[in-house]
């Protein structure tokens, strides 16, 4: 099982997952009319406000608050919990390379569920210039979805091995 390449992809896939599930993938800011940058942090277990009020300690904010970022969260766990299951079903190679299909969808679908929370963050902050910027972090799900199309590759050339072998008893 350890001996085969896809499992050392599946592995870097778990690895990578677990380590998205606790960095922040986006950043905002915005300037507000008192003269304070606020700051906020997306990450899978919900927006947080990081703004530092120590050179305006007269300024209050109301914290503002991302309702429904579970979704970025079960997506989130799930990559590496996937791909940690489909490790174990290395004897089933056709049921492990479907699911390693559906692996590379939810990476991919993982920007589009980050996209739908960042429009909401747009429209909850209320304020009227928000800049948003990448974190690193943010390529894990790319990094990912391009490991997986490897493993799931060398899960297939390994199903048409044991066939040719099979054929040729």
């Amino acid at each position: 099982m350890i001996q085969r390449i896809q499992t050392i992809y599946l592995l870097l896939v778990v690895a990578l997952g677990l380590t998205l599930c606790f960095q922040p993938i986006l950043t905002f800011d915005a300037q507000t009319n008192e003269g304070v940058v606020r700051e906020w942090s997306l990450s899978p277990t919900g927006l947080t406000e990081t703004t530092d009020l120590s050179e305006a300690p007269e300024v209050v904010f109301e914290p503002e608050h991302l309702n429904g970022v579970w979704g970025l969260f079960v997506a989130t766990l799930l990559i590496p919990a996937l791909a940690f299951v489909v490790i174990f079903l290395y004897k089933k190679r056709i049921l492990q390379a479907r699911l390693n299909i559906f692996l590379a969808m939810l990476c991919v679908g993982y920007y589009g569920v980050m996209g739908l929370f960042v429009w909401f963050a747009k429209m909850n902050l209320h304020v009227e210039q928000l800049n948003w910027h990448i974190t690193p972090w943010l390529a894990i799900p790319a990094v990912c979805f391009v490991l997986t199309l490897m493993a799931t590759r060398r899960i297939l050339k390994d199903e048409a091995l044991v066939r040719a072998a099979d054929r040729l008893r």
